[in-house]
């Protein structure tokens, strides 16, 4: 089971159907010619798909991280990164990082609390935030213990592959993006700015390789796009009015702070 939310994710992710046929056949030839050219037509056209390459690229950015965790070339650019940066600064130190990343997801509910509308309701969205947390944090975790990669501060800490502080924050940036980002572009920039100025602390605070922020980042999207697109295709298979009948109640317990407990309507 240590890669099962890494095998979830990837699932998810090219779960998507190809196209359906562009090129019709005719009546004259074979049928396995015409197959052919059907096949060629649907992936030429399922390659240039936005969707595809934004889902690329970050799993090559992942995969390019995991194998920096041995000597080649792209583990000597990560060292040789890190050695730059410590140089630029060498008594750079902050805790800011332990709170930014949860900034783009305090600024999607002051934006509720402040009356501004959004793509989905604010139930329908803590969901999937709660989901998209849950996918990310399980990825990252199954990474680390995989990977077994030594922090740069620390020989003998093996859990700097990826970065997890990285990853909740453009995981929180990206639905920050879905929820407002669309239509109020300084919302996105924003998010986004906050999530990269995580992930660069990460390094400066000489915590984490680039590899490790720049996967990190990746899990983050890839986590929240993936509970985010297929959200609407669950909620619509729950029984009956099910989704009318669930509440969001906030709790609060003892020595344990707020939190909150997703109930069900019975009356």
């Amino acid at each position: 089971m240590r890669s099962v939310f890494l095998t979830l994710l990837l699932s998810l992710l090219a779960s998507r159907p190809l196209p359906a046929q562009t090129l019709s056949t005719t009546a004259t030839g074979t049928d396995s010619t015409h197959h052919q050219l059907n096949s060629k037509a649907e992936l030429g056209a399922w390659l240039k798909k936005p969707a595809v390459w934004h889902a690329a690229i970050p799993v090559g950015l992942i995969g390019l991280g995991y194998v920096s965790r041995n000597e080649n070339i792209v583990d000597e650019f990560k060292e040789e990164v890190c050695e730059e940066t410590r140089e630029a600064f060498p008594r750079f130190h902050t805790t800011l990082d332990d709170y930014t990343r949860h900034m783009p997801i305090v600024v999607a509910y002051g934006l509720y609390a402040g009356g501004v509308k959004g793509e989905r309701g604010v139930l329908p969205f803590t969901i999937i935030y709660g989901l998209s947390h849950a996918l990310s944090t399980g990825v990252v975790t199954n990474l680390k213990e995989l990977s077994h990669t030594a922090r740069p501060d620390n020989p003998a800490d093996f859990s700097s592959f990826p970065s997890a502080h990285t990853a909740e924050a453009f995981m929180t940036a990206t639905l920050l993006y879905e929820q407002f980002g669309r239509t109020r572009p300084w919302v996105a920039v924003g998010g986004y700015s906050i999530a990269a100025a995580t992930g660069a602390m990460r390094m400066l605070n000489n915590r984490h390789w680039i590899t490790d922020v720049l996967a990190g980042a990746s899990v983050g999207v890839l986590s929240a796009e993936a509970v985010w697109h297929l959200y609407p295709v669950a909620a619509r298979l729950l029984p009956g009015r099910m989704g009318q009948k669930l509440l969001l109640l906030p709790t609060y317990v003892p020595g344990a702070g707020v939190g909150a407990v997703l109930a069900v309507k019975t009356l």
